[in-house]
């Protein structure tokens, strides 16, 4: 008779997983055992939170659940920021627990905690399995829980006890299905006759048209729209930020002629994308009041949530997309010419500011050195922000310009979490390159994975910001207007030391260097693109207020 573990795994690999991030534990030996031998790919890390970002990147990238495999107690509770963070971003991650003993419950065995209603709340499903043979029956349903409606994150807790149990063989369960509804035809009609009347639409995509492989039919529907585009999220990317028709980042704070746009717009169409705290809670700060709003999106929810709505839409974007699309034909576009003319002579300023910012010092200003490492990074490279000022000059200045190439932490901004998504991503994509964004306070959450991906040949390319401190913060503290009028002008808690992280990957077995001028940092990255194994670019910068710290400040007022 076949072991619990073995069912197990022959369940996952009929399923389509092919790695599991992991970190061993006395819980896991045998079922990393069967495994190995059965042959997946095991990525063991160094900290759970990182296998559960990983497993959370692998489902952006791939639109496959990924799944994450760590111990109980202390690495079952490690891991819950990375399981969070796939909830807030709607990632379909697996989250699997071992545990203590199935008969032990409730007489303080080793390592016992109340692991399900740890995951409840940040979770999809969770559940634990009540006996052996039903792991397949329990491993479908989360997969089933995972991908439908709106994608995120399951859980399962196994005692540990089932992996090493015989149990009867079984026929594979038949693999999970994903059913994404249609819009109706009545809703479709009235969003073409909404936007027929409107002279200023301005359509914002989201991450749900990355879930929905939506890109192309995103990308005929404003041309023959005449529509300007604007993304976020999983979205960035979805049509590339160098057609004529897309305006860049759908986010105020990153892109202030988005914010004059959303002022001067008369319609809205939302699609796959939260009317949240980016878009100012559909509040007047940030979307014109008077005008009129369209949301797709296949979790009913979310529609309406913070914003009154014209027209709600609860359905695939693709296929809503697609149907719109066949009813373009005899929209007028013309009379959208000044709109458009408008928009790209706002969009023309702004980045002329934002190129007016960088001047030749040293340390080196942020938006000089993304201004001159531009150029040298290619088309086909997945970019994986961070957060901090530093990146946030970044994501201003930088195109995103393929699908799926643009990744960020997510909407609950988890620090660090985009070192594990960029070991994510080029584990998913070998052949091309996989760049990391990040600040000196963000790398230092996640900084032992330097060690995972030298181990696993996982040759990512690291751009620091090292300013030595935490740079938002920094900011929002100097900017505070209470704080300087009781003549407040230094700041707490927010200091770093200038350390050499690229001595820290090279001490681990990865390359790197220290840049501290401009005509430094373009053969540095070439260097690092070709070098084949990890590299981290150390870059000494100075602390320098973002555009999105100066927009957090202005809210604040």
């Amino acid at each position: 008779m076949p072991s619990g573990s073995e069912l197990f795994i022959s369940t996952l690999r009929q399923f389509g997983v092919t790695h599991l991030f992991t970190l061993v534990g006395d819980h896991l030996n045998d079922v990393l055992r069967v495994a190995d031998r059965q042959g997946l790919r095991l990525i063991d890390v160094r900290h759970e939170s990182a296998a559960a970002h990983m497993a959370d990147g692998w489902a952006r990238l791939t639109r496959q659940p990924g799944v994450s495999l760590v111990t109980g107690g202390p690495g079952h509770t490690n891991s819950i920021t990375g399981v969070a963070t796939a909830f807030a971003t709607g990632s379909p991650m697996i989250a699997i627990s071992g545990m203590r003993h199935s008969k032990l419950g409730e007489r303080n065995a080793f390592q016992e905690l109340d692991q399900i209603s740890t995951m409840r709340g940040l979770t999809k499903w969770a559940a634990i399995p009540p006996e052996p043979v039903q792991l397949p029956f329990y491993l479908r349903r989360a997969f089933t829980e995972a991908i439908n409606g709106r994608p995120g994150p399951v859980h399962l807790s196994v005692p540990f006890d089932f992996f090493s149990a015989e149990v009867p063989a079984t026929a594979p369960p038949a693999a999970p299905v994903s059913l994404r509804p249609a819009p109706d035809r009545q809703d479709v009609e009235r969003l073409l006759d909404l936007l027929s009347r409107s002279e200023r639409p301005v359509v914002i995509a989201g991450s749900g048209v990355w879930w929905s492989d939506a890109c192309s039919e995103l990308e005929s529907f404003i041309e023959k729209a005449s529509a300007p585009l604007y993304t976020a999220c999983l979205g960035r990317g979805a049509v590339s930020d160098l057609h004529p028709l897309c305006f860049g980042y759908g986010d105020p704070s990153l892109n202030r002629a988005a914010k004059k746009a959303f002022q001067d717009a008369d319609l809205f169409l939302i699609l796959g994308k939260r009317i949240d705290y980016r878009l100012g809670l559909g509040g007047p700060q940030v979307l014109n009041p008077h005008a009129q709003i369209v949301q797709v999106d296949i979790h009913p929810q979310e529609l309406g949530l913070n914003r009154k709505l014209e027209l709600p839409i609860c359905a695939d974007i693709k296929a809503t997309l697609q149907m719109a699309s066949g009813g373009l034909g005899s929209l007028p576009g013309t009379r959208r010419q000044e709109w458009l003319r408008n928009l790209r002579d706002g969009d023309r300023k702004w980045r002329q500011a934002l190129c007016a910012a960088a001047d030749a010092g040293t340390p080196l200003h942020p938006a000089a050195v993304f201004q001159a490492l531009e150029p040298g990074i290619p088309d086909s490279a997945t970019l994986c922000w961070d957060g901090g000022d530093f990146v946030h000059w970044g994501r201003c200045i930088l195109r995103a310009r393929r699908p799926g190439h643009w990744l960020r932490l997510g909407p609950l901004a988890t620090l660090g979490a985009c070192l594990p998504i960029g070991l994510a991503a080029k584990l998913a994509r070998p052949a091309q390159p996989a760049v990391v964004f990040a600040g000196d306070g963000s790398i230092g959450f996640y900084m032992a994975e330097f060690d995972t991906a030298v181990r696993h040949n996982l040759p990512v390319v690291i751009i620091l910001g090292n300013d030595g401190c935490w740079g938002i913060e920094k900011q929002l503290q100097l900017g505070d207007a209470d704080a300087r009028a009781s003549g407040g002008e230094k700041t707490v808690a927010c200091g770093l030391l200038r350390s050499r992280y690229d001595l820290v990957m090279k001490a681990l077995g990865g390359e790197g260097e220290h840049v501290e001028r401009i005509d430094q940092l373009r053969p540095a990255l070439d260097r690092a693109l070709a070098s084949g194994r990890p590299y981290c670019i150390n870059i000494e910068i100075r602390s320098a207020r973002s555009p999105f710290s100066e927009y957090q400040l202005e809210m604040r007022k």
